[in-house]
């Protein structure tokens, strides 16, 4: 294995290399990318590996060697793109996500103020049946057992309470 007074591979080994397997190199690159720029930057990054690494690999094994680091620096470029490509894009639509949570949560806000005021509006044997069941959990036989009332008309006011508290709510959009 010719290597230079630095310990690096000669320089002409690189060179025969690159003439030996450079132009396999591009093609399989060109099928990776699908783009002459980028082919010719990850060739370029694979034999400046080869410069800095060749040393360290077998001479039998140097064409594999180069076809992996092709394909790793391939990769690697379409990660980058990708990574690129979704900051331009979010920035292009002008919200981060900090943006879009603080306007989510004052959107919940809103609606969380409009469902109270629309309980609020409720017969109060509605309201109690909705606050017994969805804010201290209960199940409709409990809510019978604590109220004194059939269980039947438990559900029939819960009933009659979702259905009001949806009218109040689509009057108020």
């Amino acid at each position: 294995m010719p290597t230079a007074d630095n310990g690096k591979l000669d320089p002409a080994e690189v060179a025969r290399l690159y003439l030996e397997h450079g132009e396999a190199l591009r093609r399989f690159i060109m099928g990776v990318l699908q783009d002459a720029q980028l082919t010719q930057d990850v060739l370029q990054a694979t034999f400046t590996r080869m410069v800095e690494l060749g040393h360290t690999t077998r001479e039998e094994s140097r064409k594999s060697w180069l076809f992996r680091v092709a394909y790793n620096e391939a990769l690697a470029l379409r990660r980058r793109s990708a990574t690129g490509q979704r900051v331009v894009r979010k920035l292009a639509e002008g919200t981060t996500p900090a943006t879009v949570a603080a306007d989510e949560a004052l959107l919940r806000y809103e609606r969380v103020q409009a469902v109270k005021s629309a309980l609020d509006r409720l017969p109060p044997a509605q309201r109690e049946i909705v606050r017994l069941r969805i804010y201290e959990d209960k199940t409709f036989a409990e809510i019978s057992r604590d109220l004194g009332i059939p269980l039947g008309t438990a559900l029939g006011r819960m009933r009659s309470a979702l259905q009001k508290l949806k009218q109040l709510l689509d009057e108020e959009k």
